[in-house]
């Protein structure tokens, strides 16, 4: 973008570019001119909006129906009091002293008006709010300037004071933008209005030349796209909607674009660099594990062990994803996988996000393995390995050997949480990343594993998830890694009957612990889950119950008060323990360990137990304010149960109204046991601002037309053209305009929000 050398303050003026950047965080031209209005008000209309909340700073176009200027009560001074609409709304404004501002909102006058709502007796209100009147169509531009078109704040040095310590703000190039068939409405301040910012676009636009297009005349005929700076001025200035739409489609496709491209450079960074080859060894601890297994693997890891194998044996580093739906076999895959690794003398590491999970991890691993597991004790079989285990809270002689089996080799497979990236780990000859449950870390945590392979090879990288993740949210947010899915549940897997359980349904309450009591004098295990801890009697516990006291709305019951209740009630004459994130690594593992060997009925935790865990005779869950929890998350714990040959069930215990958005999603999850179609409901419920939260951190210029709902055409066809183009210009050297598309849209940071966890 040419004009690019002149800086802001040197286009709008030093006070107008400082508040630019501490308000909405606009430091240069491009970042400028890539803030986006929100919506338009069309000539001679009034805006539509939906009613704002109480203490919401909104931007309104309307009209004065009536004005009324009298004394105040209780002081010196007089009060103007405004009924206005803004052809859906009919609102209050008032001024104080408003000795110049009653000349210019006379009854009839359109205006743009910006403040804080309140509501006084269900009628919305605006108190001296920052206003500016607005010509209708047709009016004459003098007669508008000279009724005296004001903004009560904002404004710069250049524009000169306005009366009532306003600015005037407005000279007579603005007044005949304001004659234009759409005025746009941006995301707006307290201290930075509309028009402020609007004016600072056009004087923007005055400046900068034309802009190269990341697109050739050929890629923009194909989509019936219009060019990149035509799209940027009909954005900002635009003369009809069909200027509107055809600039946010050129925008959405430059977003996705942008997105694409700088995951490409990621997908495509190992291109021409060594990954470890590993193929398929005859008789070796492959075969070994697949000859013993007690049943036929489903046809879908059929599939996927053959795509991940094949990428093992191509001498390229591998990246996947593996998602699947809870119980689906992914921890399986991997380890066949793994075995093939250590079958062509290479180690393996398994990176969990809990330490619980860590455990769960080396218990399952270790026992589906046996003597094949046991290498240098009594009973391994030939060619046997081992399985290390290394988590932050072990102690020093444990951790000491995990890592000493870890840097010799002696173990094929090194399980671990966070501890596995510390600088002091090392491995003997690391050939594949096992990253389980990919949303808890980041890249630059996948990384720091990929960085201690041997011999200038690349380990191969195999991120698992048992959240099922929608065809869009897979091609944005996991875009750098190509995608192995299993739907297919293994043979005699049960499913999981779900209710929602209403606590001020009395009945429905105490017979859903009458259940409990059922299932434990059936020789079942229950889970009770919580959403958080509570008062344990340590400082963090003190600090939790505050924060819980301050938040409105119903209390949540604490792992600890449910503890305490089953504990203290018919259901404490069985075996209950508690579990949670603040107990020593130590007791965490001897609880876990002590409910997976059937000495614990009952088990009321937080959700430590959320993925990996595995306990066959566990039947039942409760899950204690369940509408505390996304609709995944829902899906994930439930997951934990029916583990054993019977139907499991779940339970939503929660308090909130039969009507709220709360309930349609815990009504969702119990309707269905799709965890796909869940993951899409629940993307349709947060929209995509949870999901693409991290990509707003930091970023100047948010995605603002691209849909990860609505849009995977979109981002699949920008998806191909970036792989095209970065296939062969991984530095997009050649490609200038597309790597300065990817600055202005991410940010100088690029895909930051890839970058940590």
């Amino acid at each position: 973008m040419a004009a690019q050398a002149e800086s802001l303050a040197e286009v709008v003026g030093e006070k107008t570019a400082t508040i630019l950047g501490e308000e909405i965080g606009v430091h240069t031209i491009g970042e400028l001119l890539r803030y986006f209005p929100m919506r338009y008000v069309r000539q001679g209309q009034l805006s539509s909006t939906r009613r704002p909340e109480n203490g919401e700073w909104v931007t309104l176009v309307a009209r004065v129906e009536k004005a009324d200027l009298r004394p105040m009560r209780n002081k010196r001074g007089k009060l103007l009091s405004i009924k206005a609409t803004d052809g859906t709304i009919s609102f209050g404004v008032t001024f104080f002293n408003p000795y110049a501002i009653q000349r210019a909102l006379r009854p009839g006058v359109r205006f743009m008006v910006a403040g804080t709502v309140s509501y006084y007796r269900e009628q919305m209100q605006l108190t001296h709010p920052n206003w500016m009147v607005l010509p209708d169509e047709g009016a004459d531009i003098e007669t508008v300037g000279s009724s005296m078109m004001l903004s009560m704040a904002g404004g710069d040095a250049a524009a000169g004071d306005g009366p009532d310590g306003g600015a005037a703000g407005v000279d007579s190039t603005d007044l005949a933008d304001f004659h234009r068939p759409f005025l746009p409405v941006y995301p707006a301040t307290k201290a930075l209005q509309t028009w402020d910012i609007w004016r600072a676009v056009r004087k923007a636009l005055d400046v900068v030349e034309r802009i190269e297009d990341p697109l050739t005349d050929a890629d923009r005929d194909t989509r019936g796209l219009i060019g990149s700076d035509e799209s940027l001025r009909a954005i900002h200035l635009p003369e009809t909607a069909e200027d509107i739409e055809a600039a946010s489609a050129r925008l959405k496709f430059d977003e996705a674009l942008a997105l694409q491209l700088s995951l490409a450079q990621r997908r495509f960074a190992d291109l021409g660099h060594r990954g470890p080859a590993a193929v398929h060894v005859d008789d070796g601890l492959e075969d070994a594990l697949l000859g013993r297994l007690p049943f036929e693997l489903t046809g879908g890891q059929h599939t996927v062990v053959d795509e991940i194998c094949t990428q093992l044996g191509s001498g390229e580093p591998m990246s996947r994803l593996l998602q699947g739906e809870v119980g689906s076999g992914k921890t399986l895959v991997a380890l066949i996988a793994m075995l093939r690794m250590i079958d062509n003398d290479y180690q393996c590491v398994l990176l969990a996000p809990t330490e619980v999970l860590a455990a769960q991890h080396h218990r399952s691993l270790t026992t589906m393995l046996g003597g094949l597991a046991q290498a240098g004790e009594l009973g391994a079989e030939e060619s046997a390995t081992r399985i290390a285990l290394l988590t932050g809270s072990m102690k020093t002689a444990g951790k000491r050997a995990a890592l000493l089996e870890a840097v010799t080799g002696t173990a094929g497979i090194v399980i671990g949480t966070h501890a596995l990236l510390e600088d002091h780990v090392d491995f003997f000859n690391l050939g594949l990343i096992v990253v389980d449950e990919q949303h808890r870390f980041g890249v630059e945590q996948r990384d720091t594993l990929r960085s201690r392979g041997r011999d200038d090879l690349i380990p191969h990288m195999l991120v698992m998830t048992a959240t099922p993740i929608p065809r869009t949210i897979a091609m944005t947010v996991y875009g750098d890694l190509e995608t192995s899915t299993l739907r297919e549940l293994p043979a005699g897997r049960q499913p999981i009957t779900t209710n929602v359980v209403p606590t001020q349904l009395e009945k429905w309450e105490n017979r859903l612990w009458q259940v409990v009591d059922e299932e434990v004098g059936l020789g079942r295990q229950v889970y009770v889950v919580c959403s958080r801890i509570g008062d344990d009697g340590t400082a963090a516990g003190a600090k939790s119950e505050e924060r819980a006291a301050e938040q409105q709305g119903p209390q949540t019951t604490s792992v600890v008060e449910m503890f305490d209740q089953i504990g203290s009630g018919p259901l404490g004459r069985h075996r209950v323990e508690l579990l949670h994130g603040r107990m020593s690594g130590d007791d965490k593992t001897a609880t876990m360990d002590a409910f997976t060997r059937g000495e614990i009925d009952i088990l009321v935790s937080t959700t430590v137990i959320e993925v990996g865990v595995d306990v066959a005779n566990a039947n039942a869950m409760v899950i204690v304010d369940a509408e505390r929890f996304g609709v995944s998350q829902l899906h994930q714990l439930r997951g934990r149960v029916g583990r054993g040959g019977l139907p499991g069930r779940c339970f939503l215990r929660t308090a909130v109204s039969p009507t709220s958005s709360a309930m349609e999603r815990l009504r969702a999850v119990e309707a269905s046991n799709d965890g796909f179609e869940l993951a899409r409901i629940d993307l349709i419920q947060r929209r995509e601002g949870d999901v693409l939260g991290a990509v707003q951190s930091g970023v100047n210029s948010s995605l603002r037309f691209l849909s990860l709902l609505d849009d995977a055409d979109v981002i699949a066809d920008a998806r191909e053209l970036a792989a095209e183009v970065v296939s062969g210009d991984l530095t997009l050297l050649d490609h200038r305009p597309m790597a300065d598309l990817v600055d202005a849209v991410l940010g100088p940071g690029r895909i930051s929000y890839l970058e940590k966890s």
